[in-house]
C-alpha cells in the first residue's frame, strides 16, 4: 500500500485494510505489507491456511527510505520475495542489481 496505515490495528483491522481498501481477499495466501507515517517500522500480514500471521519490524535506527512507487493505478504494488527480502533490510529493491529470473525453457 502506497499510503501508511494505523498500526494500532490488531489482525482484523489490517485484513479489513486489505479487504476493503486495497481490494484483495487477505486469506488468498499473498502477504500485505504495510508502513507507518513515521517509516520505522513495516508489518506483514500473511494467513497460512489455518490462521494469520502478523508481523512486525521496527528499526532501532533511521528510517524504512524505500517504498515501492506503483504505476499510480492501484493502491498497492506486487513485490518478489527477493524484492520484500531487500525492503525488510532496509534496502530499496528499486536500485538493486539482481539476476534475470530463472525460467525453466522446454
Amino acid at each position: 500500500m502506497h499510503e501508511s496505515i494505523s498500526f494500532r490495528r490488531g489482525i482484523d483491522g489490517t485484513a479489513a485494510v486489505a479487504r476493503l481498501v486495497l481490494q484483495k481477499e487477505p486469506m488468498d495466501g499473498a502477504f500485505f505489507v504495510f508502513r507507518n507515517r513515521q517509516r520505522h517500522m513495516l508489518r506483514v500480514l500473511y494467513y497460512d491456511g489455518s490462521g494469520f500471521w502478523l508481523c512486525t519490524k521496527r528499526l532501532s535506527k533511521g528510517r524504512f527510505s524505500a517504498w515501492p512507487a506503483g504505476d499510480g493505478t492501484q493502491p498497492c504494488s506486487p513485490l518478489l520475495a527477493r524484492e520484500l527480502q531487500v525492503l525488510l533490510w532496509g534496502g530499496d529493491p528499486a536500485n538493486c542489481a539482481f539476476p534475470d529470473l530463472w525460467r525453466k525453457v522446454a
